[in-house]
């Protein structure tokens, strides 16, 4: 009951905070954007709702890779949807779903639940790194052409759409990404080095909370050791990427696959609302609502949609009315699908009972 609570809080607030985003926008402008919507427009932007779900699937087995045998491309797609599905409904938010999907990928591949965490961990900073890094390139390359027709701007597209051009605001940007890549690079090469000092603080921490939580459900509370050897067990196996530049590599390339297709969504449901805009700036802001995943609310639904609007809005000069409208119909798109077809994938989850969690 408790948990439900926190859903129910978390999805009133973000729902809250989505319709001041609407007001914010003008009601009437919003939902004059929203009117010239087409069934078409619906059609292309959760076919590439799905299409960035499925590319999900290569980063999942391209991090699941080092763990026994690892998944099937079809069982990396669904652990992609099952993802996207405890994105949606973890009440603490996307970012407290890892550790949820660590466990049912432990199951999948017979391995220890430190394990699959080691990797999921560094597929999850890799993809973040990438996108991040695929940013400043993107927006590297508006600054470079800009003076030049945007790319994708609309023109023939949409004969009603209002052209949009980018602004000086793409140069803030693009220097906040480049501080971020150089401090995502600088964080992992000090956790490397001083992983043995990380280690003992971490058993320092986990060994009680590990110990609680198992009077907490009747359980035999572990030993202070085996919570230091799933530790070992975990910086092993995220260190194991090391001698594995081709999973690395193919991690990032579905991260940027990712961050591509979202603009694409984007970019149609703009077009579809009556504004053409540029398709580099909106792949170059996409990652920035990313850090909503930290705000404790399911799907952080309200705090990505008012970042991805403000971005929009900054960076690449939407009007605050068709921002909202097309973040709405993007976001309309991604989660009842996350909810639907997350959903059915959660489903065949083997892990859900214990007696699954001891079969090897």
């Amino acid at each position: 009951m408790h948990r439900a609570v926190r859903f129910a809080v978390g999805a009133t607030v973000g729902l809250l905070a989505l319709a001041l985003a609407v007001t914010v926008g003008g009601t009437d402008a919003v939902l004059d954007h929203a009117s010239a919507v087409t069934w078409w427009t619906v059609f292309a932007v959760v076919t590439l709702v799905a299409a960035e779900a499925v590319v999900d699937g290569l980063g999942v087995w391209a991090s699941v890779r080092p763990l026994g045998s690892g998944l099937s491309g079809r069982a990396s797609v669904k652990f992609a949807l099952a993802g996207d599905f405890f994105d949606t409904v973890n009440p603490a938010g996307p970012v407290g779903s890892e550790p949820v999907v660590a466990r049912f990928v432990a199951v999948e591949t017979g391995t220890d639940y430190a394990s699959a965490l080691g990797v999921r961990s560094v597929a999850k900073y890799v993809k973040s790194g990438a996108q991040l890094l695929a940013s400043v390139v993107f927006g590297a390359a508006v600054l470079v052409g800009r003076g030049s027709p945007t790319v994708l701007d609309g023109g023939s597209t949409a004969t009603a759409a209002r052209s949009v051009s980018t602004t000086p605001s793409v140069a803030a940007v693009l220097g906040a990404f480049l501080l971020a890549v150089v401090g995502l690079v600088v964080v992992a090469v000090l956790a490397v080095r001083s992983r043995a000092l990380l280690s003992t603080v971490a058993v320092a921490v986990l060994a009680p909370l590990a110990r609680l939580v198992a009077r907490l459900r009747r359980r035999e509370p572990p030993e202070r050791a085996a919570v230091r050897r799933a530790t070992a067990q975990f910086w092993e196996r995220a260190l194991s990427f090391r001698d594995r530049p081709g999973l690395v590599a193919a991690i990032a390339l579905a991260g940027v696959a990712e961050q591509t297709l979202t603009a694409a969504a984007l970019w149609v449901a703009l077009v579809g609302t009556g504004t053409a805009a540029p398709l580099v700036p909106l792949a170059a802001v996409v990652p920035l609502p990313q850090i909503a995943s930290l705000v404790p609310v399911p799907g952080s639904i309200g705090a990505y949609d008012l970042l991805l609007v403000g971005a929009l809005v900054a960076a690449v000069a939407v009007p605050a009315a068709a921002a909202t409208a097309a973040v709405v119909l993007v976001r309309a798109a991604a989660l009842p699908f996350a909810l639907a077809v997350g959903g059915v994938a959660v489903a065949f989850l083997r892990g859900w009972r214990p007696r699954d969690a001891t079969r090897q």
